[in-house]
């Protein structure tokens, strides 16, 4: 096995300028203050993108209309291109389109696809499944009208970052187990996905690694109704019994991520059940760093990464 790495220096900067603003035994954080603290942060993005435009929408939902952001690279033309369907993060009780823009962006910069970004419910005003709904739906109804967005529903790819690879895993799951829309490849950033037991990264990096214990247990505190089962795999993809058939998977995880053991275990679990995948874990790296282009440079490397295996993917 190999040693460990150090964490990177620009990362462990940016943590220690979050744990100055954010002192240890810090009380459970108010919704307000958690949606806030997530737009705040997400500032870092700040990846330029040369050559994209975005256009504003609304698609169905089982709740009414869902508002979604299209990003179109310039070098899609007029032709169908791929498709990626993408889920923002945010602990299924913050984000926005809003809030992801610039990684949505620079997503469908790198991947050449035609992205959509999708503004789905969040809790506590929404409990589960209220996401789970609005994500099986919005992937429905892009695959069923691919082309008015421009999209080939041949190359189309679901992802998602965080708590939005959640919503993607399990879109993925239920459509192998339902027959529902064809989805070349899935795509899970930092992914979280198994509440039902608690990983040796989740107790190595409980606090100041960006998200901590307190953050976590609140988000899913908020998001699930009482007496919920964490061992559903719409709560915890790992935990399903049976991946065999599911998308190729582009999975990325990072060394000092408490989710990093959940990604690495579920692209083993795929690859056990016969599906491909191409699994990176990011040496030195922190939760949803590749969010953070300001100040990580390893971010736009990652980003450029994904691009070209999502292009390999669906060309």
């Amino acid at each position: 096995m190999r040693a460990a790495m150090p964490l990177d220096p620009n990362a462990n900067r940016l943590l220690a300028m979050m744990a100055a603003a954010s002192p240890a035994g810090s009380p459970r954080p108010t919704l307000a203050d958690r949606r806030q603290s997530l737009a705040k942060l997400m500032q870092l993005a700040s990846i330029d993108v040369a050559d994209i435009t975005a256009v504003d929408g609304v698609l169905p939902g089982p709740a009414g209309s869902m508002a979604y952001r299209l990003y179109t690279p310039g070098s899609a033309g007029h032709e169908l291109s791929p498709g990626f369907l993408f889920f923002h993060g945010g602990g299924m009780v913050a984000g926005s389109i809003d809030t992801h823009d610039r990684v949505a962006a620079a997503l469908s910069e790198a991947t050449g696809c035609r992205l959509i970004s999708v503004d789905y419910r969040l809790a506590p005003e929404h409990k589960f499944p209220a996401a789970i709904d609005d994500a099986i739906a919005a992937a429905d109804f892009v695959s069923r009208q691919a082309a008015s967005f421009g999209i080939d529903a041949t190359r189309l790819v679901v992802g998602g970052d965080s708590a939005g690879a959640t919503l993607a895993a399990v879109v993925c799951q239920h459509a192998r187990r339902n027959a529902g829309p064809s989805i070349a490849a899935q795509c899970l950033i930092c992914p979280v996905l198994d509440f039902e037991a608690t990983s040796p990264s989740r107790e190595a990096f409980a606090e100041n690694h960006l998200i901590d214990r307190v953050t976590l247990e609140a988000d899913l505190a908020d998001y699930l109704p009482e007496g919920a089962d964490l061992a559903d795999p719409r709560i915890s993809p790992l935990r399903a019994l049976n991946l065999a058939g599911l998308p190729a998977a582009i999975i990325h995880t990072a060394e000092f991520d408490p989710m990093r053991d959940e990604g690495n275990a579920y692209a083993r679990k795929l690859l056990a059940s016969g599906v491909a995948v191409e699994h990176v874990c990011h040496d030195g790296m922190i939760h949803n760093f590749h969010a953070f282009g300001a100040v990580l440079p390893q971010a736009r490397l990652a980003l450029s990464q994904i691009g070209e295996q999502i292009r390999r993917s669906v060309g």
